[in-house]
């Protein structure tokens, strides 16, 4: 087997692995009353989306958050999500350890892209990983007025614990926005234009 092969079979394995992530769901939404929560996936694509608003009203690097905002709960694929009550219970390894893990077999090149992104985030060094905490903090946020509007009413806890957790001016606007607003208000016809 050639070392292009090898490589390439690594890289696959990671893909396939974060598959998985389609239909791992987030399971802290049951302790309210979710029966079907979102996947992780789910979160992931909207985490990416309210990182790249958020860097371009921050002026951070909007395809560097969005990076960070996708790969941000991949290790999930392998110790799951774990709901933050169980956390008093736990002992887990860091995010950086089970990253290195899931990409040791890919490219060298591949590997460290990967890596470099989880060891930023985590480290919060950098304004591009404050904003994709951010995006983060806040589509959990926006997850629960959409759940709250659904008639789950146990939701406040997640709005509470999200929005202290915010630390951007732009994310703080949001999610007053956030909770505001009406999930479904975009479907109104537009003004008429005069």
């Amino acid at each position: 087997m050639s070392d292009d092969h090898d490589d390439a079979t690594g890289a696959m394995n990671f893909i396939f692995e974060a598959g998985v992530l389609k239909r791992a769901a987030r399971t802290g939404w049951w302790f309210a009353g979710v029966k079907h929560p979102e996947s992780i996936a789910e979160h992931s694509f909207r985490t990416a989306l309210i990182g790249m608003m958020l860097a371009a009203m921050e002026g951070a690097d909007p395809a560097r958050v969005s990076m960070m905002c996708v790969l941000h709960d991949t290790q999930e694929s392998r110790i799951t999500d774990i709901p933050h009550i169980a956390r008093r219970y736990l002992t887990a390894v860091p995010n950086t350890a089970v990253t290195a893990d899931q990409v040791a077999a890919c490219p060298p090149a591949v590997a460290d892209a990967i890596a470099g992104a989880v060891n930023e985030y985590e480290a919060q060094d950098t304004l591009e990983a404050v904003v994709a905490r951010d995006a983060d903090k806040l589509e959990c946020l926006v997850q629960a007025v959409e759940y709250r509007h659904q008639g789950i009413d146990n939701v406040q806890r997640w709005i509470d614990s999200s929005r202290a957790g915010l630390k951007t001016a732009s994310a703080h606007r949001l999610a007053d926005a956030a909770l505001a607003g009406q999930p479904l208000a975009w479907l109104a016809p537009p003004p008429p234009q005069t």
